[in-house]
């Protein structure tokens, strides 16, 4: 009677433990999610960089129509490791970052049902973050939704674009905006309902023309993202990358920048 009792607890072992098991619970997709006026093509790089790096072999594509709905091109089952998630959005420039946002849902409803997973991760580049920022804000308590793992911000301009806040700006040690501008006031609530587990890297370019800004993007406006999320994300860390390659496009395609996701994300 011991020798089955004991059987029947090591196969119990076996299953609870075992690789598979363990695979869907442990494994956690990254979403990346372009700009106004862009596409899929702008998160290639990054892509193939986490690729090449071993992150996964599993990379799809979710397309959302001009009537917001999203179609899954590739092929991604449940043990899918760490998997790559492009999202691209065929209305992208008729769109507003709270549509977008509306878009990033039905993606991430898609992903669900084909992979059932219980995290995820962001990477937003521009009008992407505000989309990000928005998902958040209204899917705060939404139970049946996933939750947000890490989010990386490239060029996120929570306090709007060069020409909508003001060059004297000034922010506090927190963050805090002496101004507020472009959508900054409708992010608020986020400091009250981000995601307390949630890891945050901005990263943000500074040309060095004198214009303290990627060219759309002010350096101010980027670290106001701070005073959004650190009351309450798990950790909060920004990069200022300098230069030609800091420019507000080159963010996407940059050797720097890859280097940095591929480290805190995957820890590669």
């Amino acid at each position: 009677m011991k020798k089955v009792i004991k059987i029947f607890l090591g196969l119990l072992l076996f299953f609870i433990f075992s690789p598979q098991t363990v695979h869907a619970k442990t494994n956690i997709p990254t979403l990346f999610v372009h700009g106004w006026g862009s596409s899929y093509r702008a998160e290639e790089k990054m892509v193939k960089a986490a690729v090449k790096a071993g992150v996964t072999k599993t990379v799809v594509r979710v397309n959302v129509d001009i009537y917001g709905q999203a179609h899954l091109q590739g092929k991604l089952t449940s043990r899918a490791k760490d998997p790559l998630v492009e999202a691209n959005f065929e209305n992208n420039k008729n769109v507003n970052a709270v549509m977008e946002s509306q878009y990033l849902k039905a993606v991430i409803q898609l992903l669900q049902t084909k992979y059932h997973f219980e995290k995820f991760n962001f990477v937003g580049h521009s009008m992407g973050n505000s989309a990000i920022l928005y998902y958040l804000r209204d899917n705060a308590d939404d139970r049946s939704l996933p939750k947000l793992n890490k989010q990386v911000a490239l060029a996120a301009f929570p306090n709007g674009l060069v020409d909508e806040m003001p060059k004297d700006v000034t922010l506090g040690k927190d963050g805090k905006p002496s101004v507020t501008a472009g959508d900054f006031e409708n992010f608020l609530s986020l400091k009250t309902t981000y995601p307390k587990n949630a890891q945050v890297l901005n990263i943000y370019g500074n040309i060095l023309d004198g214009s303290d800004s990627d060219g759309p993007v002010p350096v101010k406006s980027a670290q106001t993202l701070r005073y959004l999320v650190s009351p309450r994300a798990k950790s909060y860390q920004e990069k200022e990358i300098r230069g030609k390659m800091g420019q507000h496009s080159k963010l996407h395609d940059n050797v720097q920048v890859e280097r940095l996701l591929l480290k805190f994300l995957w820890g590669k």
